[in-house]
């Protein structure tokens, strides 16, 4: 090949093409950080809904709370999914960029597919298994429950009453399983010339002031294709999203220039207007409106806000970064088990709802960290079966 230097070609010797290696790209310790924070805010996620006024859970404290709702449902909801599709997919560009679509494919059945099989036999039937323990008179022993759990309730398909089989918080690796084999051609394809013109003109469009709003339009659309709380098209979009967002630096440029209009229009309004007009019943969460915002526009509003905050402060690491980056995946494997099973008896207790809350998160945040410490990371097998690098 020949290099252009100072006015002069200068003739190069040519490279075999297998001997050369992709670098592989700079860590960005911001999607780790916020990645870690996501993971943590399941521990008091799924344990308000052992508290919840408002959903079916696996176990239900006898008192319920409108307050922790309000706090740790209403308020994370909106963003929490989608904030980790998002990250996925911004995750999936840097992989890919010393990765081919083979070894890609292969690394997503070995890190996906084995977890969510194991996850399915081990982790989640403890947590049906107790969901009927809760809501029938069933007093048999867990060996005794567990073909049932292979059993389709159509009645009952998260589980939470009757012990029929559920795929519970894997769904999570379950989508995210399908979504990277269904959106690899489409990410190859932005790897070339013709995708990297596209990316160009989208990064071009976007970085005009206001446009990166239209980004809530998919969303929007995605959501109405399928009434479904768990619906994949509307879940896969942040997905594609996270990957075009690393794709070009114009697109995080644009997400810093609207990050203090996305600041009041998201978080803020939301968190000290809305909900508390909600509480006071003031106006109601339904509407065509009110629909649209909090399915396409606020969700949009709490990444650009995650997002833009995250990079100017969290570009850092430390020792507690470095563990929890391994951590996190097989803490949210274990975390909603470990909340269940605990909270079967700690909710027996003769005590307030502020002191089983923080009991449970507490205690199941310990347990998910020694079963971690002492079980997954030790050995090659169990880090196999939760996804994580063998040693």
């Amino acid at each position: 090949m020949k290099i252009k230097k100072g006015g002069f070609n200068m003739q190069t010797p040519k490279a075999n093409e297998s001997d050369i290696k992709p670098v592989k790209p700079e860590r960005r310790y911001d999607i780790d950080w916020l990645r870690t924070i996501a993971v943590l805010l399941l521990f008091t996620y799924h344990t308000t809904r052992i508290f919840d006024d408002n959903q079916d859970f696996y176990i239900k404290n006898a008192i319920e709370s409108a307050n922790l709702t309000r706090i740790f449902i209403y308020s994370v909801s909106p963003w929490h999914m989608p904030l980790f599709f998002l990250l996925a997919g911004a995750s999936t560009w840097f992989a890919l960029r010393f990765r081919s679509g083979r070894m890609y494919t292969k690394e997503r059945f070995k890190r996906l597919l084995i977890p969510l099989i194991f996850g399915l036999l081990v982790i989640v039937p403890p947590q049906t298994y107790i969901g009927l323990r809760s809501h029938s008179d069933f007093a048999g022993s867990f060996l005794q429950y567990y073909p049932n759990f292979f059993s389709f309730q159509f009645a009952d398909p998260e589980g939470y009453f009757l012990g029929g089989f559920t795929v519970a918080h894997l769904w999570f690796i379950f989508y995210l399983f399908i979504f990277s084999l269904v959106a690899l051609p489409f990410f190859l394809y932005l790897k070339g010339e013709a995708g990297q013109h596209l990316v160009d003109m989208l990064a071009a469009f976007f970085l005009r002031k206001g446009m990166i709003l239209l980004a809530a339009v998919p969303l929007i659309v995605g959501s109405m294709l399928l009434d479904f709380y768990l619906n994949p098209f509307y879940y896969i979009i942040f997905f594609i999203y996270g990957y075009i967002l690393m794709a070009d630096a114009r697109f995080e440029e644009a997400v810093d220039r609207h990050r203090i209009v996305a600041l009041i229009l998201g978080p803020i309004f939301y968190t000290f207007v809305l909900i508390p007009l909600f509480a006071l019943r003031i106006i109601t969460p339904e509407g065509l409106a009110l629909d649209l915002y909090k399915i396409g526009f606020l969700p949009l509003f709490w990444l650009i806000t995650l997002l833009a905050y995250g990079r100017r402060f969290l570009g850092f690491t430390n020792r507690w970064l470095k563990y929890a980056s391994e951590a996190s995946y097989p803490f949210y494997t274990l975390h909603q088990t470990v909340i269940v099973v605990m909270g079967f008896y700690v909710v027996q207790w003769n005590a307030g709802v502020a002191v089983k809350f923080v009991t449970i998160v507490i205690g199941a945040f310990a347990v998910t960290t020694i079963l971690y410490d002492l079980l997954v990371k030790r050995t090659n097998v169990t880090r196999f079966l939760f996804g994580l690098k063998q040693r």
